[in-house]
């Protein structure tokens, strides 16, 4: 009998699968399309480790599933290989990102073919390919003309260790998110994207994705919606006003002191030379702090008061004007009215700084301290006893009759800083003229291509490698014709991966983008698989650029994934994050290598338990997977040897028809772990029957055939090689999938009496392929058996298919 040997085998198909061409997506087919993509992987490091390849495994488990049920299925593959991630590591390793990324993209494509994964490379794409990056550039300047691209100086989150600036959401807890090195501020002249413009439609477009709960929630809070009014407050002895924003409008006359954010413009205009320097040195110190940090609620409140007043504009009041740092400058107005009986954190900060507290909503009976609820309204002039809801309509009316407030909505949400002081990015397609400003490079001479340097160490100095490197900044502006220079800054690499879904739909186009029937036929992606560690950062990016090209009447969608699927993480066997200083990384090469095989490999990911979920590799999982194999490859090659017979057997096609039901509708609904355990199921009943029947039942042909198929989604080498030993058709994966029938799901029963030394005391009713062993159990587990069989019986009787006798 043939031994399973998977290093024979896998390379093999391999070979076949890539030579045939079998996984090429059509453009033209007349079959309904699945787009299935997983998150565009950054080849930053030398190699994948299992942890990565379950990603991949749950996107081809269902590539698989769906073309072989009659889908026309594309599933692409390409690099995200611009950005910080590849420059630091080829930094590290002292070798140029060209370099770096040739031999890491190399590597993982070779990691990704061992494994067997079934992607359309003739769609490869790489971002740092200047037939890429062209486009992305191609995008850079559509924003820009429709006012959504803008360069402004600012303070920026600045990270020394990598020399560049930080887009708010890469900064968790005042350090950068690559690196973990503390970052802090600088003043630089960047570029913004305008996702501000686009905040409401991505919260409220939340509503029509199938994506997880979780997700959802963290965009919602990124986004920050707030619907409320801005009311200003006359500065006291001055021409000035200071506009709040405020959700509750209803508390005006709880509001006992106005809080500026340190980055507040009026604060120079309002301190007093008695506050001055305090004012400075706490702005200073303020600024560092990440905004996380500056949110805690935990912590303790710190601000200076300016010296100056505000009035209140409901009562004429006058209000203490501070300055903290737990208000943001780019929510609302940076600038709050404090009302601490009803605001925790105003409440908080006016007990340390023994300020004013007026209770102005009517708290529950027998409430202590802050309260934030709704109720009556109480030490509120004609408003008294209005509901507080009634009191915010009625006290905006009142006040915008009087042009001092006005309805309004807030959005947490900032611009997406996409400026990097980093070599190793796409350059910016902009041309600084000092007659013209900031002109767009022509679209005909596109790509602005990156050019190669020798030194590509970031320099720390706000700037990037390539304004060194005079012979490319320097140029003629296009519009007048005069001396220029280029910008010498680069793109996000955010900005690449937030348009790479539609570049698969027609990669090799020069003329355009991509082509709109295509991307017509094939967009929305349906299935989008990857962590949660980019909820934030690359969706909300990559939806943004979706709405702005629905708007320019590029497609005709606006949200690139319909659904998101968040994979649990593979841990080490020690529980812990796999990480190279721990010594715990499990890399497939190393398992396939030792004679487990891809398939093995991609049995244990989705086995491992429900794909959703975190879970610690099992380095005896590993067997357990290898034997299952083991044991269909021997099914298989027993049949084969064998004698047919024509016998025809119930209990065969019964097995088989409901592994068929539950495997397909497990996969369908993702439960993989679960379709695998049917899987091991079907093959224990298949063995129980042929230890009886010998392979003299005529249905084992198809029974086999159809077990290979459910097996080929989750082990195709293995599934392709008995496939074609059987001597079936084509490819298994070009297969129709196997579609049970209800009436072999109708289970025949027999019925069961149960004795207790020669007593009936029991009747049960079983399956009728129930065998000895399982009708004891039956029998020892039920209610009114198990108090008989207090002690273990002398004897047991068991006359088949008719009752059993516990002698006791």
């Amino acid at each position: 009998m043939q031994r399973y040997n998977p290093k024979e085998i896998e390379p093999k198909w391999q070979k076949i699968w890539e030579d045939s061409k079998i996984y090429e997506a059509d453009n033209s087919s007349d079959k309904p399309k699945k787009y299935i993509l997983e998150y565009f992987p950054y080849p930053s490091g030398a190699a994948m480790h299992v942890g990565h390849v379950r990603n991949y495994t749950i996107g081809d488990a269902m590539a698989r599933f769906y073309r072989m049920q009659g889908f026309n299925v594309l599933h692409p593959m390409g690099w995200d290989a611009f950005g910080l991630p590849a420059e630091n590591y080829a930094i590290k390793n002292n070798i140029s990102p060209q370099t770096a990324i040739k031999e890491n993209t190399g590597k993982f494509k070779q990691q990704l073919m061992q494994m067997g994964f079934s992607y359309d490379w003739s769609r490869e794409i790489n971002s740092s390919d200047p037939s890429y990056y062209k486009w992305t550039q191609w995008f850079f300047q559509l924003l820009f003309e429709r006012g959504l691209a803008y360069q402004k100086e600012s303070l920026q989150w600045w990270c020394e260790h990598d020399k560049t600036v930080l887009a708010n959401e890469q900064v968790e807890a005042g350090k950068c998110w690559r690196c973990g090195n503390s970052v802090s501020k600088k003043s630089l002249n960047q570029w913004f994207f305008k996702i501000t413009d686009y905040a409401e439609r991505l919260a409220d477009d939340l509503e029509k994705l199938d994506w997880p709960d979780g997700v959802k929630a963290m965009q919602r809070n990124w986004i920050g919606k707030s619907k409320g009014a801005e009311v200003d407050f006359r500065v006291e002895d001055a021409n000035g006003v200071i506009r709040v924003f405020t959700t509750r409008p209803d508390t005006l006359f709880g509001a006992t002191f106005i809080v500026l954010a340190p980055e507040h413009p009026l604060i120079d205009t309002l301190v007093t030379d008695s506050e001055k320097i305090k004012v400075e040195e706490y702005i200073k110190t303020s600024v560092q702090k990440s905004e996380i940090e500056r949110q805690e609620t935990d912590r303790d409140k710190t601000g200076v008061f300016t010296g100056s007043y505000a009035i209140n504009p409901v009562n004429n009041a006058k209000v203490p004007i501070w300055v903290a740092d737990y208000v943001l400058p780019g929510y609302g107005t940076g600038a709050i009215m404090a009302v601490p009986a009803h605001d925790e954190r105003d409440y908080d900060f006016a007990k340390k700084f023994d300020l004013q507290i007026i209770e102005v909503v009517q708290k529950p009976e027998g409430f202590e301290g802050c309260y934030s609820g709704e109720g009556l309204m109480v030490s509120s002039n004609h408003y008294n006893g209005l509901s507080s809801s009634d009191a915010r309509e009625k006290i905006v009316s009142d006040l915008s009759s009087q042009g001092a407030a006005e309805e309004k909505i807030n959005y947490k949400i900032r611009d997406w800083l996409i400026s990097r002081q980093r070599y190793w990015g796409a350059p910016i397609p902009i041309i600084h003229c000092q007659k013209d400003g900031a002109v767009a490079v022509p679209k005909d001479q596109l790509p602005v291509v990156l050019p190669e340097v020798e030194s590509f160490q970031p320099t720390g100095d706000g700037r990037s490698v390539l304004a060194s490197i005079p012979e490319w900044v320097y140029t003629t502006c296009p519009k007048c014709g005069g001396p220029a220079q280029r910008e010498t800054d680069t793109m996000d690499g955010f900005a690449c991966s937030s348009w790479y879904f539609l570049r698969f739909a027609d990669p090799h186009s020069d003329n355009e983008p991509f082509s709109k029937d295509k991307v017509k036929y094939w967009l929305p992606v349906d299935d989008y698989i990857g962590g949660a560690e980019h909820a934030v950062m690359h969706l909300l990016y990559a939806r943004m650029w979706t709405k702005v090209m629905f708007d320019s009447n590029l497609i005709e969608f606006d949200e690139p994934f319909l659904k998101l699927r968040n994979q649990g993480m593979i841990l080490a066997p020690d529980g812990r994050k796999m990480s190279k200083s721990w010594g715990n990384v499990i890399a497939p090469d190393d398992i396939i290598a030792q004679g487990y095989g891809a398939d093995s490999v991609r049995l244990m990911e989705l086995f491992i338990g429900p794909w959703d979920q975190s879970a610690a590799w099992s380095i005896e999982g590993m067997g357990g997977v290898f034997r299952f194999l083991q044991r269909v490859w021997t099914l298989v090659q027993e049949y084969l040897a064998s004698e047919k017979g024509h016998i025809d057997t119930r209990a065969l096609h019964q097995s088989i028809h409901r592994t068929i039901q539950k495997v397909t509708v497990d996969i369908s609904e993702m439960s993989f772990n679960t379709a695998i355990a049917a899987l091991m199921e079907c093959v224990n009943e298949l063995y129980k029957i042929k230890s009886v029947d010998k392979y003299s039942s005529e249905g084992w042909q198809n029974s086999l055939e159809t077990l290979v198929q459910l097996t080929a989604p989750f082990a195709p080498h293995i599934a392709e090689e008995m496939w074609a030993q059987l001597e079936c058709e084509g490819s298994v994966h070009a297969s129709d999938w196997p579609i049970w029938s209800d009436d072999y799901l109708v289970v025949e029963t027999m019925k069961i009496a149960v004795q207790v030394n020669g007593k009936l005391r029991a009747q049960l009713v079983l399956p009728s392929e129930s065998d000895e062993e399982e009708v004891i159990a039956a029998a020892r587990s039920d209610e009114k058996i198990k108090k008989y069989l207090t002690t273990e019986p002398e004897k047991v009787i068991y006359v088949a298919g008719r009752l059993i006798n516990f002698v006791v």
